[in-house]
C-alpha cells in the first residue's frame, strides 16, 4: 500500500546548474516512489534557459533591445542588434551542440568564423603572466591541435554568456545562469525587497517562467507541489513559480524546502511568505514530507507535523513532533525519470581540466554518507542537521543504487556530493565496485587527511575516481589549527600528491579573510598555493572570502577567534551571514583581488616560477615560506 494517494510534483527553480539536474528532486522523487507514491519532477531552470536561448527567444530579445533609446544602449546591446541575424541563425544549432547532439558543428565553431563574438570573447586575452605580459594563445595552450570539441564548447559558452549579458541589460538586470536575483534573498533580514520584486510588473523572463509552471501543473495534475531552493539565487524564481500556481490553481498545496531554507530561514517569522507557500520544511525532506502528506489526507493533526512552518491565525507557527528521521539506508535510490537528461548543456567556462567538471558533462549525483564524520571546522554550519547527523549505508547498498541509476540513465559518471566523503566508506565502495566489476567514473569531496594514503588513492583511481576536491582553506598551519581543520599544509601536500601520482585531478577550496588573518598570512598562503601547483599536487582551486554564519562555531563563540560580531539588523526573514570586526584590520577585499588573479593564472600554468608579490597591487612583505617547502614535505 502506498503511504499516500496524493500526486506529488517536485520542481527545480531557476537557477541551479545547466549541465546536470540538481539532485534534490531526484532524491525526493526516488524516495516517494519507493513508498508507492505517484511522484513526478520537472526542471524549470533548464526549461527556462532553453526557451529564452532559442531562435524565437532571440527575436523577442531584439524587440526588447530596440525599445531602448539608442543613447541608452550598451556596447553588448549594440553588438547584438548589429549581429542579430547571425545570433538567430546559430543559437538553436549551438544549443544542440552543447547538448551533445551535433558534434560535427565543433569544426565550424572552433574556426572562429561561425559565431558572432561579443564582449565576452575578450576574456580569451586576460591571462596575465608577470614574467611574460604578452603571453600566448590560451586556447592553443589548453586544447592543442586536437582539442576541437573542447575549444568549440568554450567558444559556445562565451557566446551564451554574451547573450545573457544582453538579456540582463535589456530585460532583467537580475538574470544570471547561477546566481539569479541572489541579492533579494542572500542573508536578507526582511522580506520587503523580495515582496516588492514579486509585486512588480512581470518581465519577459517572469512571463516565460510562469507559462512553464502552468504547463508543468497541467501535465502532472498534482495535489502537492514541492519546490526546493538550494541557493539564494533560486529563491526569487521559486516564489514566482508559487505565485503562478496560487493564482491559477489555488487548490494545490505548495511546500518550500532545500538548502537555503535549512540555513537561512530557521527562524522564519514573516507571515507574507505563506501568501505563496502553504508549508516550509527544514532539513532532510523525507520525514516532514511523510507527515505532511498524512496531514493533508486527514490522518495526522497539524500539531503532529515534523519540522514544518505554517501560518495560523495570521502568525507563523513552527511545528516539530519529535520522531525518528528516515534512516539514510532507507531513503531509496534517486531517480531522474521525467527529467530531460539528454537536453542539459555541457558548458565549458573554465579551460582548467579539473575546474570544468562543475559545468561540463551530466553527472549522476549520489551521497555516500549523510552529514560529516569530522564536523569540527569552525567556519562550517556544524550545528545543523546536514552536517551534524552522520549516517552511512553499506557499500553493497551503495553499489546497488549505482547500478540502478546506470540502468535508468545509461550514464556511468557519478558526482558524490558529500560534505566530506569518509575514507573508510570510499575504500569499501571502491572494493565493492571492483569486486562486481562495475565500471564508473566518479569524483567527490574529501578532507585531506592522512587516511588517504598513496595506496588508498591508487585503489580509488582503479575504481573510477577521476578527481577529488577538498578544503585547504587558508594555507597556514596557525589558521588551520584555529579552524580546527585537523590537517596541516605538509599533510595536504602529501595527500594531494598521492592522488596526483595516481592520475587523479585535485581541486583545493581556498579561503581568505578568516579571523586574525594578516597580510603576511595571505602572502604566505599564496606562496604555499603556488608551490602546490608547481609540484603538481593540485590542478585547480577556488578562493572564496570567509563568511561568518550564525550556525558556525565562529558565529556562536566569536571571542575564541579574536573577533567581535556586528549586531544583526532586525528582521523576520533570512538570517545566516553575520558581520564581524577583526582587530587586525587587513584589507581582505584588496587581498582577494590579487589572490584570484594569481589563482586564475596558476590554473593555466602561468606565473608558477614568479614571486607571488607580483600579483598584489600594493607593496606586501616577502613570503616567509621557503621556496622549496612543499618539495621538501613530499620527499623528506
Amino acid at each position: 500500500m502506498p503511504v499516500s494517494s496524493l500526486r506529488v510534483l517536485s520542481l527545480i527553480p531557476p537557477m541551479t546548474q545547466l549541465n546536470t539536474p540538481y539532485p534534490s528532486t531526484a532524491y525526493l522523487t526516488g524516495f516517494l516512489r519507493s513508498r508507492g507514491v505517484a511522484a513526478f519532477q520537472e526542471d524549470l531552470a533548464l526549461a527556462l534557459v532553453l526557451k529564452l536561448f532559442s531562435r524565437e527567444g532571440m527575436a523577442t530579445l531584439r524587440e526588447h533591445v530596440r525599445r531602448i533609446p539608442m543613447r541608452q544602449r550598451t556596447d553588448c546591446m549594440m553588438q547584438f542588434d548589429i549581429s542579430y541575424e547571425r545570433y538567430a541563425a546559430t543559437v538553436d544549432a549551438v544549443i544542440g551542440f552543447l547538448q551533445g547532439r551535433d558534434a560535427t558543428l565543433s569544426y565550424r565553431i572552433a574556426g572562429r568564423n561561425y559565431l558572432p563574438e561579443g564582449p565576452r570573447f575578450a576574456s580569451l586575452d586576460v591571462y596575465v603572466d608577470p614574467d611574460d605580459p604578452d603571453g600566448g594563445d590560451p586556447l592553443a595552450w589548453a586544447f592543442g591541435a586536437l582539442g576541437t570539441q573542447d575549444r568549440a564548447r568554450h567558444l559556445a559558452t562565451l557566446y551564451l554568456n554574451d547573450i545573457a549579458d544582453v538579456l540582463r541589460e535589456a530585460v532583467d538586470p537580475r538574470f544570471e545562469f547561477v546566481r539569479y536575483a541572489e541579492s533579494l534573498a542572500l542573508s536578507q533580514p526582511t522580506f520587503e525587497p523580495l515582496a516588492k520584486a514579486l509585486a512588480a510588473e512581470p518581465n519577459w523572463v517572469d512571463d516565460t517562467l510562469a507559462a512553464l509552471a502552468r504547463e508543468a501543473v497541467e501535465k502532472h495534475q498534482p495535489q502537492l507541489v514541492l519546490i526546493s531552493v538550494p541557493f539564494p539565487g533560486a529563491v526569487y524564481a521559486a516564489f514566482r513559480i508559487a505565485q503562478t500556481i496560487k493564482r491559477h490553481r489555488p487548490d494545490i498545496k505548495i511546500c518550500l524546502g532545500g538548502g537555503y531554507v535549512n540555513t537561512e530561514l530557521r527562524e522564519l517569522a514573516e507571515p507574507r511568505v505563506f501568501d505563496y507557500f502553504d508549508y516550509v520544511t527544514l532539513d532532510d525532506g523525507e520525514k516532514p514530507l511523510l507527515a505532511l502528506m498524512e496531514h493533508l489526507e486527514g490522518k495526522r493533526g497539524v500539531s503532529r507535523l515534523a519540522r514544518t512552518f505554517l501560518r495560523q491565525d495570521g502568525a507563523v507557527r513552527y511545528v516539530n513532533l519529535q520522531e525518528a528521521d528516515v534512516p539514510f539506508s532507507e531513503v531509496g535510490t534517486p531517480t531522474w525519470d521525467g527529467l530531460p537528461i539528454d537536453r542539459y548543456l555541457s558548458l565549458l567556462d573554465m579551460l582548467n581540466p579539473m575546474h570544468r567538471l562543475w559545468s561540463d558533462g551530466r553527472w549522476n549525483k549520489l551521497t555516500i554518507a549523510h552529514g560529516c564524520y569530522w564536523k569540527k571546522c569552525s567556519f562550517c554550519d556544524v550545528t545543523l542537521d546536514y552536517i551534524s547527523r552522520y549516517e552511512t549505508a553499506s557499500a553493497e547498498l551503495l553499489v546497488d543504487r549505482i547500478e540502478a541509476i546506470i540502468a535508468e540513465t545509461g550514464q556511468t559518471g557519478f558526482h558524490f556530493v558529500d560534505e566530506a566523503a569518509p575514507p573508510k566508506m570510499l575504500k569499501a565502495l571502491a572494493e565493492e565496485l571492483l569486486r562486481r566489476k562495475v565500471s564508473i567514473s566518479w569524483w567527490g569531496n574529501i578532507r585531506f587527511e592522512k587516511s588517504f594514503t598513496p595506496e588508498l588513492a591508487q585503489l580509488l583511481a582503479e575504481s573510477g575516481c577521476i578527481a577529488i576536491s577538498g578544503g585547504l582553506e587558508v594555507a597556514s598551519d596557525r589558521l588551520l589549527k584555529l579552524m580546527k581543520k585537523g590537517v596541516s599544509v605538509e599533510q595536504v601536500a602529501r595527500v594531494t600528491h598521492g592522488f596526483a601520482e595516481a592520475g587523479v585531478l585535485v581541486h583545493a577550496y581556498l579561503m581568505y579573510g578568516f579571523p586574525t588573518q594578516t597580510v603576511q598570512d595571505t602572502v604566505d598562503a599564496l606562496e604555499y598555493v603556488r608551490q602546490l601547483f608547481d609540484t603538481g599536487c593540485i590542478q585547480s582551486g577556488f578562493f572564496h572570502r570567509f563568511a561568518c554564519t550564525v550556525h558556525s562555531p565562529v558565529g556562536q563563540n566569536p571571542e575564541e577567534y579574536g573577533v567581535k560580531l556586528v549586531p544583526l539588523p532586525p528582521g523576520n526573514f533570512a538570517k545566516n551571514d553575520v558581520g564581524f570586526i577583526d582587530p587586525t584590520g587587513t584589507d581582505h577585499e584588496l587581498m582577494g583581488r590579487a589572490l584570484n588573479k594569481a589563482l586564475y593564472n596558476f590554473m593555466h600554468g602561468i606565473g608558477l616560477d614568479g614571486d607571488v608579490r607580483g600579483w598584489f597591487d600594493i607593496r606586501v612583505p616577502k613570503p616567509k615560506v621557503p621556496r622549496n617547502f612543499i618539495e621538501r614535505a613530499l620527499y623528506q
